[in-house]
């Protein structure tokens, strides 16, 4: 796959050189921003491109807290993430 990003992601990937990023090499940082600050669009883009499965699994493979909390529940019903990577709080 070498699909080129559309433009409209620059404001949501605006700490990297579009010219560098790959949609391939980079698509968990893509799916990361695009959940945690994009529109409908970029969330269209994301699961035409990489598609419901991919963007799944990585979302069930992260740290829950690398998806911002008002979101989290919308992107998983969206993409039927059924559980989240929660880290445990500690051991005593």
């Amino acid at each position: 796959m070498d699909k080129k990003i559309p433009n409209y992601f620059n404001s949501i990937l605006w700490s990297y050189d579009p010219k560098k990023i790959d949609s391939e090499k980079h698509k968990k940082t893509i799916i990361i921003n695009a959940i945690n600050y994009g529109d409908l669009r970029h969330w269209r883009w994301i699961k035409n491109t990489y598609g419901t499965e991919t963007i799944r699994e990585i979302l069930s493979k992260i740290p829950a807290t690398e998806i911002k909390s008002r979101t989290r529940r919308l992107a998983s019903i969206i993409f039927s993430i059924k559980n989240y990577n929660y880290a445990p709080r500690g051991t005593y």
